[in-house]
């Protein structure tokens, strides 16, 4: 088809813009994810492509599921699901329960209700184990519900739930399921590789991570970790999983040593999470939580200057992301588009029950570093005033300042 000429000079076909190629505006994503990718990843994903039963490209895996094990300290089988972190959340989900089954879900925030909705469509019946957001479960909550429901096949429980910014005691958690028969699934898409989690010492049989968070990757796949007691009762079953593409049975025989064939690999997304397990490698573990730990502090430190606090308590506050109360009549729809529109910046917005109350700010990968941090308290200092809610000016920056000058945070490894 001809494109005629406008009296402009530019094409008059309406669809013209859309079969050219698109900028996308730079950010400085401060949000609960995804993070910045690593320019290195970037990288490594832009090399040639290869086939999934390439050995080569088996050497890769190796390297992945290598790298994978020492990231969850774990022993037993690791590997990635192709699909973001709610591909990882409903192969566990599909692959442990069957119709019928019993599960108790902790819930104390808006992913754990996910959970549910997914459990409901498997058929599996759900008992909820509730605590406000902001709030970590009762471990005495949970017993109770497993002493009432002795028929419970899993218990699952957010490792760090984004939504309500709570980072949870699992290691008890797990071991109340298993001194009641039932298995233990946790969600740690926000806290694997930058905060502490010991899958053998605290004895989970499922985690499911994320790609785009701590990893500084790009979204689209989901490093997830089984125990050889799970891989056991998955290949029990009385009934086939619900979903053959997550089948984490199959998933495991393919990236086995005899490399099953299953689905095809998302080859380029496998070089970027390799290569972002070796920037994890390269840093330290230790370190890389250590990087998270700090740049949270000062962030906090800034926001206290501002007089802004947090609904989460300080013993369960989570690193890589803060959740931040908003003051009464201030609408977060407007400072967050401030923050877009004016310094290229994006946080979050409030979900379920701190939908317009809060603002969530992620410092998360290769965002979280110094100088993010100054970037945002400075757009917050000048922004609002505006809103009608005064601050001091300068005093934010000299807080978060003074904060990393005597508990420096170590330098990230880009």
């Amino acid at each position: 088809m001809t494109t005629t000429q406008s009296e402009n000079g530019k094409p008059s076909d309406p669809n013209y813009l859309a079969t050219r190629s698109r900028s996308v505006p730079r950010r400085l994503i401060l949000g609960p994810g995804p993070s910045s990718a690593s320019p290195r990843v970037l990288r490594a994903m832009s090399q040639p492509i290869i086939g999934y039963l390439d050995p080569a490209y088996f050497e890769i895996l190796a390297d992945v599921q290598s790298m994978l094990a020492k990231v969850f300290i774990t022993e037993q089988t690791t590997m990635a699901v192709a699909g973001a972190g709610s591909a990882g959340m409903e192969a566990g989900l599909s692959s442990l329960l069957e119709h019928g089954d019993k599960a108790i879900i902790c819930v104390n925030g808006f992913f754990c209700e996910r959970q549910i909705l997914m459990c409901e469509r498997l058929g599996v019946e759900v008992v909820r184990v509730d605590a406000p957001y902001g709030k970590t479960v009762d471990p005495q909550l949970l017993e109770d519900a497993l002493k009432a429901n002795p028929d419970t096949k899993l218990v699952s429980a957010i490792h760090a739930e984004t939504s309500a910014g709570v980072l949870q005691d699992i290691g008890i958690l797990s071991g109340l399921a298993h001194d009641h028969g039932a298995l233990f699934m946790t969600d740690v898409v926000t806290s694997l590789a930058g905060t502490p989690f010991e899958f053998d010492a605290w004895e989970i049989d499922y985690a499911y991570g994320g790609s785009q968070k701590c990893f500084a990757a790009p979204p689209g796949i989901s490093p997830v970790a089984i125990s050889d007691r799970g891989l056991e009762h998955i290949r029990n079953r009385k009934t086939l999983p619900s979903s053959w593409y997550l089948d984490l049975n199959l998933i495991a025989d393919y990236w086995g040593p005899n490399h099953v064939h299953h689905h095809t690999s998302p080859v380029s997304m496998i070089y970027g999470l390799r290569e972002a397990l070796v920037l994890v490698h390269e840093e330290g573990l230790e370190t890389r939580w250590m990087r998270h730990e700090k740049v949270a502090q000062a962030l906090r430190a800034g926001l206290e200057a501002l007089h802004l606090d947090s609904p989460v308590s300080p013993e369960h506050r989570l690193n890589q992301l803060t959740v931040v109360s908003l003051p009464e009549g201030l609408d977060d729809g407007e400072l967050r588009s401030a923050l877009l529109n004016e310094y290229s910046i994006e946080v979050g917005r409030g979900l379920g029950q701190f939908a317009g109350k809060v603002i969530r700010v992620g410092l998360m990968g290769e965002s979280c570093v110094p100088a993010n941090v100054f970037a945002l308290l400075s757009a917050l200092e000048r922004i609002l005033p505006r809103l009608g809610y005064e601050v001091p000016r300068g005093e934010a920056v000299a807080a978060a300042s003074q904060t990393l000058a005597e508990d420096p945070s170590p330098v990230a490894v880009i």
